[in-house]
């Protein structure tokens, strides 16, 4: 009877996420329009929870059918490969790549965009170029837009003649789409790594968007600083070079520059926190990694850039006046 429960319980525990993959899977990925998608969403659950209940009754023969089903969602899912070519929204349609000479690196495609409103912009993509024996800072930024545990992840490099750049590792949605976090889980978007002016990149999600955002300065040798820049290139090169989805869990904005980071600094611990990512700027708090004087609440009370942004607007100086404190 123990070990008729324990497999009973054992094979439900399987079995629930399983099932809730496979609808997940058809929900996002079907390809034969939106009467598809919903047929799918309402017959597969139903199918696996019928499947289930004559599993718990010892009735075999469904759940080998829906076993023999599930295993070719499987094969079929692993047909779907993520692609260069697609239609993309205009703000992830190019994808920069660098050269490095000595210590100057050019840059082909750094995104300047004027932006008036999310749908209302003026497009300009700029080749730059930057001498790393200049960099002087490296800058985090976290921009909240669904709640204190989901942030998302931008590394801004500063220069001595005051030009920032910043780095983002983006979905690449295609027009027309926008953001799900679970739709992240299933090969819905591609990834994208965007170089781009602050003004643009930052300006864009707290006066445009309306996130809310928090800016850290970084304790980094400038060694280190010009490896994480560098780092951020070959990233580019290698997605470029062959297009990965992205993952809402393992392969996003912040998990993706810790592994960046962890190439540089292997020790860098794992935590929680590069999950939830809202919770980040407390991790590199706990690690020294923030520079500045006082506690926690006293640094993230100074890196409050929001309204320094919205009072910024469209100057030349935006950088300058969001890190006023």
């Amino acid at each position: 009877m123990i070990k008729r429960i324990l497999f009973i319980g054992l094979g439900t525990l399987i079995f629930i996420p399983l099932a809730a993959w496979g609808t997940g899977a058809l929900w996002f990925q079907l390809p034969f329009g939106d009467v598809a998608r919903w047929l799918a969403l309402v017959a597969w659950p139903l199918f696996s929870l019928i499947t289930l209940v004559a599993f718990w009754r010892r009735r075999y023969r469904l759940p080998a059918v829906w076993l023999a089903l599930l295993l070719a969602m499987m094969a079929w899912w692993s047909a779907i490969q993520p692609s260069h070519q697609r239609l993309w929204a205009d703000d992830v349609a190019r994808m920069v790549t660098g050269n490095v000479d000595g210590s100057v690196v050019t840059l082909d495609q750094v995104r300047n965009f004027d932006w008036r409103s999310d749908t209302d912009y003026t497009v300009r993509w700029e080749p730059r170029q930057y001498d790393l024996t200049r960099l002087r800072s490296v800058d985090v930024a976290l921009s909240y837009w669904m709640g204190p545990a989901i942030a998302h992840t931008l590394v801004s490099f500063g220069f001595d003649d005051g030009r920032y750049l910043t780095f983002s590792i983006e979905i690449r949605k295609e027009r027309g789409e926008s953001f799900d976090a679970v739709a992240g889980f299933f090969k819905r978007y591609e990834t994208v790594l965007i170089a781009a002016d602050e003004r643009d990149i930052l300006r864009v999600r707290t006066n445009v968007r309306d996130e809310d955002m928090w800016l850290y300065r970084l304790k980094m040798p400038p060694e280190t600083m010009r490896s994480l820049f560098l780092a951020y290139l070959d990233e580019g090169e290698q997605l470029k070079a062959a297009p990965r989805f992205y993952n809402t869990l393992t392969g996003n904005c912040t998990t993706i520059i810790y592994q960046m980071a962890r190439r540089i600094t292997p020790g860098l611990p794992l935590d929680w926190r590069l999950l939830a990512s809202g919770y980040l700027d407390r991790y590199l708090y706990d690690l020294g990694a923030l520079q500045g004087q006082g506690d926690f609440d006293t640094l993230r009370r100074q890196a409050h850039i929001t309204a320094r942004a919205h009072a910024a607007d469209q100057a030349a100086d935006f950088s300058l006046r969001i890190r006023a404190n």
